[in-house]
């Protein structure tokens, strides 16, 4: 691809490794983020930043016009699961209708192909826990049902759209940080369980809680499938290249069929620490299901997707690294 693919949301913690995996496998990047949760500085100084928000259709013309763009990346938009059970109205508006109006921006200024971050929220409580991209989408909080609205909206502009090419990835819980440290989570804060304990582990945070015990699983706590942010970055490159001969639409499921309990979590943590970690019992967060583990073979078996961190204790490790850089790097 000789044109740059355009990143939404690019500076922020998904987004910058996309970025990174995308100028690795040789393709230039342009960022278009608002900043609102992304920073600056976690960009390569080289790649070009488009200050705005997805909104705002003609700052998104003006973008995808000077930077000649027809393939996209679209992360943008917010991810708090109980931020959205606390505000939805803020979820339909920056997930849905931001999304709306940069989908109906992007095909008049003739974008060809799109790669949308979703998430398996969209799958709510499934009936079994290994979901596969046909398991049922139930979501039970606003994050869920946000996202899923958006998938709708580009399955139906598919149909209707001659060229326009669709691929939608669903996130398990993803974790981590870039293994040679050029960039990482900078969430202020989070509410990411690997995040979290990392901040605990190095200090920042006193202690942390883990939110219900007595969930039906092994330990009473959340079970959850993390996926390393690079291997998720990888994907993201595989699939728009997929996209130049397939489509017209995409779905894969992006996790690795394992599931690790929040104490489990945190006694990795404690073993990539050294020590264990400060955490107390509290209830469940309102929004939260008591287990989610993917079926990814869709992505493995049509992309030839083949993760290189699967493994917890080295998630952990890179994002243990990524925190101790930050408590040493200058505001």
């Amino acid at each position: 691809m000789s044109r740059p693919v355009l990143v939404t949301g690019g500076a922020g913690y998904i987004g910058s490794h996309a970025v990174l995996a995308l100028r690795d496998a040789g393709h230039r990047v342009v960022v278009i983020d608002n900043l609102s949760n992304g920073v600056a500085r976690a960009l390569p100084p080289d790649v070009p930043l488009e200050v705005a928000n997805i909104a705002d259709a003609d700052a998104v013309k003006a973008v995808i016009r000077r930077h000649d763009i027809r393939d996209v990346l679209h992360f943008a938009g917010s991810v708090r699961v109980e931020e959205s059970v606390a505000d939805p109205l803020k979820y339909y508006d920056n997930n849905t209708a931001a999304s709306r109006s940069f989908i109906a921006a992007a095909i008049e200024m003739g974008v060809e192909r799109l790669v949308f971050s979703s998430t398996a929220a969209t799958y709510g409580i499934p009936d079994r826990v290994a979901v596969t991209e046909d398991t049922p989408t139930r979501p039970i909080n606003p994050y869920g049902w946000s996202k899923l609205m958006t998938e709708q909206m580009l399955r139906d502009v598919v149909a209707v759209t001659p060229g326009f090419r669709v691929a939608i990835l669903r996130y398990f819980n993803v974790a981590g940080a870039d293994p040679l440290g050029r960039t990482g989570q900078r969430t202020q804060n989070a509410t990411h369980l690997i995040k979290v304990a990392s901040e605990v582990a190095t200090g920042k945070r006193p202690s942390m809680q883990i939110f219900g015990t007595d969930y039906e699983t092994a330990d009473g706590t959340c079970v959850r499938d993390y996926i390393h942010v690079s291997d998720l970055a990888e994907a993201h490159v595989l699939v728009l290249s997929w996209l130049l001969d397939h489509g017209p639409i995409g779905l894969f499921n992006c996790g690795y069929g394992k599931g690790y309990s929040v104490r489990e979590v945190l006694a990795a943590m404690g073993r990539v620490a050294g020590k264990a970690v400060r955490a107390e019992d509290a209830p469940p967060r309102p929004g939260d299901p008591p287990a989610l583990i993917s079926d990814a073979s869709a992505l493995r078996q049509q992309l030839g997707w083949v993760p290189r961190y699967d493994d917890l204790d080295q998630i952990i490790k890179t994002a243990f690294d990524w925190e101790q850089h930050l408590a040493q790097e200058k505001p």
